[in-house]
């Protein structure tokens, strides 16, 4: 009979546990946490010490009445959940659940590892621990946070929005950032700049060169309008192209360093086109154990949820043992890759890295989906590559001089391509040009032809999900386990609408930023939101307790719930009624709000239950044909501007149109911030509205 029971948090994890423990072991599995705060109310008192009251999940019984006859039969538990603050919460649920702290007789332990392998299990067994309460009580401060924050202030986003919407403590910020990045690119103007290359030839070559227009001795000039290119070519014609100045130098790429948990999402993102969500569940899956062919089950990379680069001595090891025998010494990195240290990291884990590095790509692809082995082989070529050497080009800058201007040119040959035969950045792959000819000082470059061209600077650009998990991670908000369910979270409610990778603020989602902005700043404050998370850090250290921050959070946010519950006006108009007549009664259609924006309904309802999409008019002529411009909606839920006669007039704009043409081209004129800019791209022309 087995008389030592190991508790996990996932099925897969018993199937790969259970190949690597003897008949001595049960392996049995809580599915993920078994014990939270109830949902019908907040579930904190606040009046006695903030304390919790937890309930068993719903549906969660069964599986603790299989838990709590295991235990009887065991004479040893070990509560081996994922090796993080969640991870440490969820034991310590089971322990209170399955009362396993009042069990005299038994030994109850608390075992982590890194990643699910026969060594690493093995290894944790020899050397079990308690539960550590500080990691329990940052998960509980994190938890009882974001339950007050979502329990006070969505009923109010229901009282004054509509219902179903939901505040949370980092949804809310991640939001904010979306909207400000639109409010940026809306307000944002195009400025006008010109480049000037100059096509050379050098005497007995075929080969062209083109050099890109500098400046003067004072130093590089920007072309910024059509005069001054001009004034510029005056200067050029008739000179003389002679090389002023060869430099022959080196370039160094340094290897990239391992994939934390926002890293590996940023380049599933670029690279595979997988969202956060799929990265998120792919690597799960490869974390927990997958069947490998002459291998068995094994858990093929580390723990996934981490902001660390670091990477356990063994496995620095083997790689490096790796690398030399298939690559050859001089690949090998002399000292190892590490990114500078961050206050805001919690160095807990290690980086993701494969589990065994022999297991190479080429080996598992057979018995891996294609999706599970894309994301496989971009963490193991990742891992490769941060312990070989820097790529080394070879580089030549080359200076030309005409009359009193200056143009240069450059060029890299990849000279040594170390990490780079293993790994190469989306970046990296456009290193193709050819090393310059035999150029001296002095020598004289014929020119072919003057080639110009007119640009426009361009808005910042739209958040995409990568971008978004970037930027959430250098200001310091949420924690690795977070970035995925947040930005899921926040499309999921409609408030973010995500079109082609890119992510787009909704009519909803302007509504509900705007709120919290007005009643809740503190909430939506990315400086307050990233120090919170410093000091959920600090209570998992054991430094600061954790009832402190909430009993520091809860005053204020209850004085600014009562203050918007009086002063909030509510979006909820009452219905305005249209011109617009109902053809199957007669009656004059009204506005009315649903999950999706406005929507035209008849005031007869429920007797008649016609409804039609809303067109909001602007007031504005369509250019093409003459009829109202309207607000309307993509599918996602983005705003654009359109023709009401649409599908018969295809008129279409971001931005909504103005009245006013544009006096330079004639084209019609949009609002942009405070200004009116030309629809006309290649126009530019823009003024106050």
């Amino acid at each position: 009979m087995a008389n030592c029971l190991v508790i996990v948090e996932s099925p897969a994890k018993v199937k790969t546990i259970k190949k690597f423990l003897g008949a001595n072991y049960e392996v049995d599995a809580s599915n993920g946490h078994v014990r939270d705060l109830p949902k019908s109310q907040m579930g904190i008192d606040v009046e006695h010490d903030f304390d919790p009251k937890y309930i068993t999940i719903r549906g969660k019984g069964d599986i603790l009445a299989k838990l709590r006859k295991e235990v009887k039969k065991a004479d040893k538990i070990y509560l081996a959940t994922d090796p993080d603050r969640e991870g440490e919460a969820i034991s310590w649920h089971l322990m209170k659940a399955l009362k396993l702290d009042e069990l005299k007789e038994k030994q109850v332990y608390r075992i982590s590892f890194n990643e699910i392998t026969k060594n690493a299990v093995k290894t944790s067994l020899k050397t079990p621990r308690d539960i550590d309460m500080d990691l329990v009580d940052a998960q509980q401060a994190r938890r009882v946070l974001d339950r007050m924050v979502g329990y006070m202030i969505s009923p109010l986003l229901w009282a004054k929005v509509k219902r179903g919407l939901s505040a949370g403590r980092v949804q809310s910020v991640a939001l904010r950032l979306i909207c400000d990045r639109e409010e940026d690119i809306n307000a944002f103007i195009p400025e006008e700049y010109w480049n000037l290359e100059a096509v050379l030839r050098q005497e007995g070559s075929k080969k062209t060169l083109t050099a890109k227009f500098h400046g003067d001795r004072n130093g590089r000039i920007a072309i910024h309008n059509k005069e001054e290119l001009d004034g510029i070519l005056k200067g050029l014609q008739k000179k003389e192209y002679q090389v002023e100045e060869v430099k022959n130098g080196e370039r160094v790429k340094k290897a990239p360093i391992p994939f934390t948990t926002s890293t590996l999402q940023q380049e599933a993102s670029k690279v595979l086109n997988f969202s956060t969500q799929k990265t998120m569940r792919l690597a799960q899956q490869l974390y927990e154990g997958v069947e490998v062919a002459g291998h068995g089950t094994v858990g093929l990379i580390t723990y996934l949820r981490t902001d660390s680069t670091r990477i356990a001595e063994e496995a620095d090891v083997a790689a490096r043992e790796f690398i030399e025998k298939q690559y050859g010494s001089r690949y090998l990195a002399n000292g190892e890759q590490n990114k500078k240290s961050n206050v805001k990291i919690q160095d807990a884990h290690e980086a993701i890295r494969p589990t065994d590095i022999a297991l190479t790509p080429v080996i598992v692809k057979e018995s891996l989906q294609r999706d599970l082995f894309r994301l496989y082989q971009l963490i193991w070529k990742r891992f490769a590559a941060s312990r070989m050497q820097p790529a080394i080009y070879e580089t030549t800058s080359v200076k030309v001089k005409a009359g009193n201007y200056f143009f240069t040119l450059s060029a890299s040959k990849l000279q040594f391509d170390g990490f780079m035969s293993v790994y190469v950045q989306e970046e990296e792959k456009e290193e193709n040009n050819v090393l310059l000819g035999n150029l001296e000082k002095g020598s004289i470059l014929k020119l072919e032809k003057l080639e110009n061209s007119q640009h426009f600077t361009q808005p910042p650009a739209h958040f995409t999900e990568a971008s978004l998990v970037k930027a959430m991670e250098e200001q310091g908000i949420g924690r690795p386990s977070t970035y995925a369910p947040t930005i899921t979270t926040i499309i999921a409610r409609r408030y973010v609408a995500k079109e082609n990778k890119n992510l787009y603020v909704t009519e909803l989602g302007e509504v509900v930023n705007s709120m919290m902005k007005q009643s809740f700043p503190s909430i939506v404050d990315i400086t307050f939101t990233a120090n919170l998370e410093y000091l959920l850090d600090k209570v998992g250290d054991g430094t600061v307790q954790w009832k402190t921050v909430v009993k520091n959070f809860y005053p204020d946010l209850k004085e600014a719930v009562d203050k918007a519950l009086v002063e909030l006006e509510s979006v909820t108009i009452a219905d305005e009624v249209t011109e617009e007549i109902c053809e199957l009664c007669g009656r004059n259609m009204v506005i009315k709000y649903g999950p999706h924006g406005k929507f035209l309904a008849c005031p007869g309802f429920p007797e008649c239950k016609n409804t039609k999409p809303y067109l909001e008019k602007t007031g504005v002529p369509c250019p093409k044909c003459g009829k109202d411009v309207v607000i309307k909606k993509t599918k996602k839920g983005r705003i654009y501007y359109g023709c009401e006669a649409n599908p018969d007039c295809d008129f279409m704009s971001w931005q909504k149109p103005s009245t006013q043409k544009c006096p330079k081209c004639g084209s019609y004129m949009v609002e942009k911030g405070n200004k009116l800019l030309c629809s006309n791209e290649q126009c530019g022309y823009s003024t106050d509205k």
